[in-house]
């Protein structure tokens, strides 16, 4: 099976089942991963100090 076939019958299963949960709010989810990358920021900025 080719990239271009499989890529079509991925396209079509993604439009077929909706692609949208009702658990998941964008919100939620943008702002634990805001979250993620800022805790990941100070760990970084803190290990990363010129002594």
């Amino acid at each position: 099976m080719s990239f271009p076939d499989t890529a079509v019958q991925l396209a079509a299963l993604a439009e077929a089942e909706g692609g949208n949960h009702e658990s998941l709010s964008p919100f939620v989810t943008g702002g634990g991963a805001l979250l993620i990358l800022l805790l990941l920021l100070f760990i970084t900025t803190r290990f990363n100090r010129d002594r």
